[in-house]
């Protein structure tokens, strides 16, 4: 018989914590890098003995699933076949080209080419990201774009998974990259709606995006645009659908706050439109000669749109164009010459609905249970032509081009499943869980058609709910993977995200973070009830804050789940909030609650903390995740959780940590690679519940 594998044992350097009159002992404090910074740039800085630690985790988890290699390779096979290697994007014209991208067949990474409109001959290739990630363990690139003269190419290119960018300008006349690339950046940058200058936002010592520079793309000095003085405010930049103005966004999870510049005078100061105020949030676009202002303000929870005439909109001159509708929450809009696209959602599902500049408006329907809406718009303004995408859990996307004026739907493409898709052998439902506090919770399933429905057969239970993140019932390569193997595949839309509304987001924050644990046990429990799923055989998943969720569960009802896969997982909730030196601890303040100077948040944070919740108990098996370079959730998270839980489990159930020491928290930049980290996932899963180690 086989010895099963030992698992590194982190030793314990107990470090006590005094908090707001409150004292708590972090064991593992030491496994977090007090150079994290320099390790975020430079991940060979990593300090020698967490190094060895996370290689000697890693070295452990591949001897647990070395029975799974195989199962890995056919998962990844199965779903790089279901991806057209060759593939290309429906051509968005723009003047006088026709922009796309493509990739090439075995190629990770796309091409970003134009080719002259409306022909299929010409193309000029702007940017080839394989050849610029040749060599390289890790490539992404951000935000790129062509200038509106269409001279120049910009594009803001990751090397290590930090997000700190580097943007780089091209010649498009001569194809030569202009001289002083632009460092420390973040991914959103914007051209001048004249050409002459990128705006861009650096990105401080902690990651933060804090200042928005002008610079002339020619060559010459940076100017400061704008600075944020708030470490908790998040920094945007872009132009208006029609080319008027420049705008610099800021905000956080619920306060947002709009600087404009006149693109006729792109030096002048940004003119504030209106000022920040806590819980008011508000974007806007210039419709020709108004603005269209989307806002909660004056308790809209849903949201509703505004217009205004005048040269700078502030609150007092909006007045209302569609009124706030409780359980219609509109979730965004895009603005043309003649017309406005306004996107909704009701009771989880995207709908689409079409304004003139009059009012009148109507609304793009669709028959499927449950589906995924995607308005792609396009780069021209004047034009009655916009973009959707429709896709469904058993419906590929597909890409249609909409006449506004005339409603007519023209197909352009079908994602292509070369190894095959036949969407009749498969079945998607919507269900509803009850919570606790009466709440319906939508549950959206995929399954065969030839499933049987007597709880025999292992189900997936997928969720995230936070930051009102809607998990869209959409079509996956990845997941049928697992639905022809008879697994059934079910997402949970619980509270924490928007799927039923900004309500369903405000209801599952702060002090209401709990429902978002409950409505995920109570989904699970519901999918028992009937017969779906048997508790046991039952695989939990998700990632980032998603994580969390399932640190939170695996707290709160061990028994229910036959595995857990947690990727990327925020699960230290609290060390991480009463960090203020990391990435992203001030903007979520107030998603979470500030534990420094808020006992009440502190202690609604240490009632659910994963990490800090973990006791004796016999725990599922766990498969945690996580990037070395990670800004967004810190590679000692998943490392701590996963010692803790090693410490107090009373079960044999294998408790798991793969460390990609290569990336960030997108895990790996290349579109094959990363499948190799979700077949991983899900090679765990199959090997778990098949071993019933919960039995």
């Amino acid at each position: 018989m086989t010895q099963r594998p030992t698992p590194p044992i982190a030793p314990k350097q107990p470090q006590p914590i005094e908090q707001l009159g409150r004292t708590r002992t972090d064991d593992y404090a030491w496994m977090k890098d007090e150079a994290w910074q320099k390790v975020l740039r430079d991940p060979a800085a990593l300090r020698a003995d967490i190094a060895d630690h996370l290689k000697a985790e890693n070295t452990y988890t591949e001897a647990m699933l070395a029975g799974t290699k195989d199962l890995q390779a056919a998962l990844f096979a199965e779903m790089k076949g279901r991806i057209k290697e060759d593939d290309s994007s429906v051509p968005a014209p723009d003047g006088p080209w026709d922009y796309y991208v493509r990739y090439q067949e075995g190629a990770q990474h796309p091409i970003r080419a134009r080719r002259p409109r409306g022909g299929e001959i010409g193309e000029e290739i702007l940017l080839d990201e394989e050849a610029l990630a040749k060599g390289k363990a890790y490539f992404q690139v951000g935000g790129a774009g062509h200038s509106p003269d269409h001279r120049l190419y910009a594009w803001a290119a990751d090397e290590q998974g930090s997000e700190y960018y580097t943007i780089r300008i091209r010649d498009l006349v001569t194809g030569e990259d202009l001289p002083h690339a632009i460092e420390s950046a973040y991914g959103d940058f914007t051209f001048s709606p004249d050409s002459q200058w990128l705006f861009w936002i650096w990105r401080d010592e902690n990651a933060r995006p804090a200042k928005v520079f002008r610079r002339p793309v020619r060559g010459g000095e940076d100017v400061l645009v704008y600075e944020e003085k708030d470490e908790g405010m998040f920094l945007g930049v872009g132009t208006t659908s029609d080319d008027a103005y420049v705008a610099i966004h800021v905000g956080d999870q619920e306060t947002t706050e709009i600087w404009i510049i006149p693109a006729a005078e792109p030096t002048v100061d940004p003119a504030c439109v209106q000022p920040r105020e806590t819980g008011v949030r508000y974007e806007l676009d210039h419709w020709s000669d108004r603005w269209v202002i989307r806002t909660n303000a004056d308790g809209a929870v849903d949201f509703k749109l505004c217009v205004s005439t005048e040269p700078l909109p502030s609150r007092a001159t909006w007045r209302d164009f569609v009124p706030h509708q409780p359980g219609r929450y509109i979730t965004g809009f895009a603005a043309y010459a003649g017309h406005l696209v306004r996107m909704e959602r009701v009771n989880a599902l995207d709908q689409m609905a079409v304004m003139t500049r009059d009012g009148a408006e109507h609304v793009v329907a669709f028959d499927e249970e449950a589906y995924a809406l995607h308005l792609e718009g396009g780069l021209e303004y004047d034009t009655t032509l916009t973009r959707f995408v429709y896709q469904s859990p058993t419906t590929p996307r597909q890409w249609f081009d909409y006449d506004m004026a005339s409603r007519q739907r023209t197909w352009r493409k079908t994602q292509e499943i070369p190894s095959g898709h036949d969407a009749d052998a498969y079945v998607a439902r919507r269900l509803y869980a009850r919570a606790a506090d009466g709440e319906e919770v939508p549950i959206t399933l995929l399954m065969r058609r030839d499933t049987p429905l007597d709880g025999s057969a292992p189900l997936m239970l997928y969720g995230y709910g936070s930051y009102g993140h809607a998990m869209e019932p959409s079509f996956s390569i990845r997941n049928l993977s697992l639905v022809d193997r008879g697994w059934i595949w079910a997402t949970a839309h619980i509270r924490g995200g928007s799927d039923k509304g900004w309500g369903w987001f405000m209801d599952g924050r702060k002090a209401k973070k709990t429902n978002t644990f409950t409505d995920f046990i109570a989904c699970a429990e519901h999918l028992v009830a009937e017969n779906y799923a048997t508790k046991g055989k039952i695989a939990a998943y998700g990632g980032s804050a998603g994580g969390m969720l399932m640190g939170a569960v695996a707290n709160m009802r061990p028994d229910l789940w036959g595995a857990i896969i947690a990727a990327v997982p925020f699960v230290d909730v609290l060390n991480t909030m009463s960090d203020a030196s990391l990435p992203l601890t001030p903007p979520e303040w107030p998603e979470w609650g500030n534990p420094l100077t808020d006992a009440e948040a502190y202690d609604a944070i240490v009632a659910y903390s994963p990490y800090d919740q973990v006791g004796a108990k016999a725990y599922p098996p766990i498969l945690a995740t996580g990037g070395l370079s990670d800004p967004r959730v810190t590679y000692w998270e998943p490392a701590k959780w996963v010692a803790r839980l090693r410490e107090h489990t009373t079960a044999e159930a294998p408790i798991l940590l793969k460390i990609n020491m290569e990336a960030g928290h997108g895990g790996a930049s290349g579109r094959f690679d990363f499948l190799k980290e979700i077949a991983l996932d899900y090679a765990f899963a199959v090997w778990a519940i098949d071993k019933g180690w919960t039995k």
